[in-house]
C-alpha cells in the first residue's frame, strides 16, 4: 500500500510539473473564475514555447496546441527521460528523427520542431486540439490532450499578449548563478531573437545615445531594463504594439525567479515580486483608474 501511495504521488508530481507551492498563476481575462496555477519551471518554459510560436508568426491556436502537448508529454518540463529514447519538453524521439538528443532538451529547437510539423497538418487551426497535436505526436494516447486545453488556453492568451495583466509569480529568487541585465538581456535574444532588443538608440542615465542599426538594449542604474516595444514583423504576423508588449511583460514575470526580476512595469500596470497576491496594480503616473500610459517600453527591474 505505501508503494502504490509513492507511485500515486510521484504520477501526480510529474503530470503537474513538480512539488511544493506552484508560485504562478495565470487567470482568464473574461472575468469567469478560471485559473491555473503552475510552479516557476513550467512558466519558464511555457513562455519560451510562446516565444519560439509568435515569432514564426503563427497564431494563438498553434501555441495553444503546442501547450497542452507539452503539457501532457513532460508537465510542461524538459526532462532527460521518458518511453523509450523520448525526451524533453514534448518528450520526442532521436530514433524517430526529431533531432539529437542535445537538439531535443533544447526547448528552443524542440518548440520549432514541433511547430514545423503542426503548420503542415492541412487546416489544423480547425481542428479539434487533440487531433491537431495527434497528427503531430502520434500518441499511444491521442485523447489525453484535451483535458490539458483549458489551462493551455489561458497560458497562451497570457504568454501571447492578447489577455493583459493576467499572469503573475511570486518571484522567488531561484539558484541561477546569472542575474542582471545582461542575463535578461541575454535570455530575450535566446527566447525572441536579437528583434525582442530593437530600438532607434540606447539610452544609459542622462546620455542618450546616437541610433544605431545593431539592437540595443535600454540600461540605467545597473538594474533597470527599458526595453523597447514594437508591432511589425519581428513581433508576430499581425499582432499589435499592445499584444507585444504584454507579451515581453509576461514573459518577464514568468522568468523573474530565474533572472531575479523583482519588478515589471508596462502600460501603466505595474508587478512586483514578493507581494502576498502577486497582482499587477495600476503604477502612480497613470492613476487609480489604471489607465494604460507607456506603451512603447517594458521597464523590468532587476535585484542587482
Amino acid at each position: 500500500m505505501v508503494l502504490l501511495a509513492v507511485a500515486g504521488y510521484l504520477a501526480v508530481q510529474y503530470v503537474t510539473g513538480g512539488t511544493g507551492t506552484p508560485g504562478c498563476e495565470v487567470v482568464s481575462g473574461k472575468a469567469d473564475g478560471a485559473r491555473y496555477e503552475f510552479t516557476p519551471e513550467q512558466a519558464v518554459n511555457a513562455a519560451t514555447i510562446a516565444a519560439v510560436g509568435t515569432g514564426r508568426g503563427l497564431p494563438e491556436r498553434a501555441v495553444t496546441i503546442a501547450l497542452a502537448t507539452a503539457l501532457q508529454e513532460s508537465g510542461l518540463r524538459n526532462i532527460g527521460h521518458g518511453d523509450r529514447d523520448s525526451l524533453g519538453l514534448f518528450q520526442q524521439r532521436p530514433s524517430q528523427g526529431w533531432g539529437t538528443e542535445k537538439q531535443i532538451q533544447d526547448p528552443i529547437y524542440s518548440a520549432g520542431i514541433f511547430y514545423e510539423h503542426l503548420v503542415k497538418v492541412r487546416g489544423y487551426t480547425q481542428l479539434p486540439l487533440t487531433v491537431a497535436a495527434q497528427r503531430v505526436q502520434r500518441s499511444g494516447f491521442p485523447e489525453a490532450y484535451a483535458k490539458h486545453e483549458p489551462d493551455a488556453t489561458l497560458l497562451a492568451a497570457a504568454l501571447t499578449g492578447r489577455s493583459a495583466a493576467t499572469l503573475t509569480c511570486e518571484g522567488r529568487p531561484g539558484a541561477t548563478r546569472t542575474s542582471g541585465p545582461d542575463a535578461v538581456r541575454a535570455a530575450l535574444v535566446r527566447d525572441f531573437g536579437q528583434d525582442a532588443l530593437q530600438s532607434a538608440g540606447a539610452e544609459v542615465g542622462d546620455r542618450k545615445a546616437t541610433p544605431s542599426p545593431t539592437p540595443t538594449v535600454i540600461q540605467r542604474d545597473g538594474q533597470t531594463v527599458l526595453l523597447p516595444v514594437t508591432g511589425g514583423s519581428g513581433s508576430g504576423a499581425g499582432r499589435g504594439v499592445r499584444e507585444r508588449g504584454w507579451q515581453l511583460a509576461h514573459w518577464a514575470v514568468a522568468n523573474a525567479s530565474d533572472l531575479h526580476i523583482k519588478r515589471v512595469a508596462y502600460a501603466g500596470r505595474e508587478w512586483t515580486a514578493g507581494n502576498t497576491d502577486s497582482q499587477w496594480r495600476a503604477t502612480a503616473a497613470s492613476g487609480s483608474s489604471g489607465a494604460e500610459s507607456g506603451l512603447d517600453s517594458v521597464r523590468i527591474v532587476t535585484t542587482h
